[in-house]
């Protein structure tokens, strides 16, 4: 029910052509009566589409920062948000974090041995 409603949420973001650039757990907000989610945090969101933009790699907490960003790239999209997704729902079945780095070359190891 939460990985669907992240899912929409972030699907709503991308049609509307913005990236959130720091899905995490603690940016995800829930109301316990009703179970509804709701994304939070767009500080570092950004709008993305025509013309290529390129962008800082330093965003989204290392544990949910996708592989393209670790590596340097500057122009990403809409998989890096998706990328976060994955490691959230991962963290949701097995409660603990699926790449926890404690820093980007760790984190990268982790990743890749994966």
């Amino acid at each position: 029910m939460f990985l669907h409603q992240i899912l929409r949420g972030i699907a709503y973001c991308h049609s509307h052509r913005v990236l959130h650039r720091d899905l995490k757990p603690q940016n995800l907000l829930i109301d316990r009566r009703t179970n509804a989610l709701k994304l939070a945090d767009f500080g570092l969101a950004r709008a993305f589409g025509i013309p290529v933009r390129t962008f800082t790699h330093e965003v989204v907490t290392l544990w949910y920062r996708a592989p393209e960003i670790l590596l340097g790239s500057r122009h990403y999209s809409t998989p890096v948000d998706v990328w976060s997704v994955g490691c959230i729902f991962a963290e949701m079945v097995n409660q603990r974090p699926l790449f926890p780095g404690d820093s980007e070359i760790d984190e990268l190891f982790k990743i890749f041995r994966c």
